[in-house]
């Protein structure tokens, strides 16, 4: 049975866990190769042993997305081995909190650099290689998903930082739709409410026990991260004609 993505390759940013661990299995899982993206180069390793165990095709580049050259290096290191790119998945990303008043600067820049700068750099890359294949006759179009967040979408406090990462993923993400849609280069954006992943772990403890606690009686019962993957996998297989520019995706249990 030749599967929706047979052929075709991707890169998954943000691979060493979470949302992107599970997207590189769901895409491979449709018949992708794909490239698995992020520092941790061990994590990556096991990851790519569970897919090729699973019958799925996968290879491992350790990069910091955030080195303009590392993340160009990254995609030309996958067209060279795979002679294409058809999907990139930008998933990496920070989500550091606290009030404006008392955080450090630096875990701004942290932010700007994962969730914006290396967004900007992988796409920048990708993009002349995905337009490439769009026009050749395999499936006659290229995706690109942004894994944004429901803080593109609304605004909290002690979220600032991180909310103007997102609504800024959100704005570039549709104005590339807008010059690049008719060119079969399909743009959208996934925002996900809670999702059960280890985003929060780089806060301080505080910060960790406070959401614990605010989040465990306002949302009992997250999404995991295989809900977004199956979220992605089912944008980039839609048939040719059918882009899904934005899709939302929340908790039943979160309001």
């Amino acid at each position: 049975m030749t599967l929706k993505l047979t052929g075709t390759v991707a890169i998954v940013t943000g691979a060493s866990s979470g949302i992107g661990e599970a997207t590189a299995k769901e895409l491979a899982a449709h018949g992708a190769t794909v490239a698995v993206v992020a520092r941790r180069k061990e994590r990556l390793d096991t990851l790519v042993t569970e897919i090729e165990s699973a019958g799925g095709a996968a290879f491992a580049i350790a990069a910091d997305i955030t080195d303009r050259a590392q993340a160009e290096q990254a995609v030309q290191g996958v067209v060279d081995r795979c002679g294409r790119l058809d999907i990139l998945i930008n998933n990496a990303g920070l989500m550091l909190l606290g009030h404006v008043v008392d955080t450090d600067v630096e875990e701004w820049e942290r932010m700007i650099a994962v969730n914006q700068n290396g967004l900007l750099y992988m796409t920048k890359a990708a993009l002349p290689h995905l337009l490439t294949s769009a026009r050749d006759d395999l499936r006659g179009v290229a995706d690109i998903v942004n894994i944004s967040s429901i803080a593109g979408r609304q605004a909290w406090a002690n979220f600032a930082a991180y909310n103007m990462t997102k609504f800024g993923v959100n704005g570039f993400t549709e104005a590339l739709r807008q010059e690049v849609t008719k060119l079969q280069v399909r743009v959208g954006v996934l925002e996900p409410g809670a999702v059960a992943t280890e985003l929060v772990s780089q806060n301080s403890q505080k910060v960790q026990d406070d959401l614990a606690a605010s989040d465990g009686a306002a949302i009992p019962v997250p999404l995991q991260p295989v809900d977004i993957a199956e979220s992605i996998a089912f944008m980039v297989t839609r048939p040719a004609r059918s882009s899904i520019a934005e899709l939302w995706a929340m908790p039943t249990s979160q309001v």
